[in-house]
């Protein structure tokens, strides 16, 4: 799910780039695409070098732009469809993605918000076989599945 987000990322941000008449589009939006996987610092990687580019080369409203097209498209994918389509895909609501990117991320740092989804995802798994969590892992999604509670 990831992969083909990080995809979308790259592909809108190599049409936008190419729309702009940036050279080297292409390369830009595969750093884009691969440095999506690092979250949040790695939006920002990727729009600092073709922006420092445009602002050479092209001006200084023309690097606006091309700050904002990154800031856009990381602010939609990456903040609004990315948790969304990542919770519905595993039983979460997208409150509970955020709020274990911010908890998870709390406790571990970078890795820890490398690995929320996951993390999340096997604490909601041993709540719903337990005798007790069960009630909570009915918080953590739209329901609680039938064939994962105990007796």
């Amino acid at each position: 799910m990831k992969t083909l987000l990080s995809l979308w990322t790259g592909v809108i941000v190599w049409l936008g780039l190419e729309l702009m008449g940036v050279q080297f589009a292409l390369m830009w939006a595969v750093l884009a695409f691969l440095l999506n996987y690092v979250p949040n610092i790695g939006a920002v990687i990727s729009a600092v070098p073709p922006m420092i580019q445009v602002l050479l080369f092209n001006g200084i409203y023309e690097c606006i732009l091309v700050g904002a097209l990154f800031l856009v498209v990381h602010m939609v994918i990456g903040n609004i469809l990315e948790p969304r389509m990542m919770g519905h895909r595993l039983g979460m609501s997208t409150m509970v993605v955020f709020l274990s990117l911010l908890i998870w991320g709390w406790l571990l740092g970078p890795v820890g918000m490398l690995l929320s989804v996951p993390l999340t995802s096997v604490c909601k798994i041993w709540m719903e076989t337990t005798k007790g969590g069960s009630k909570l892992a009915i918080l953590l999604g739209p329901g609680r599945p039938k064939s994962r509670l105990p007796g």
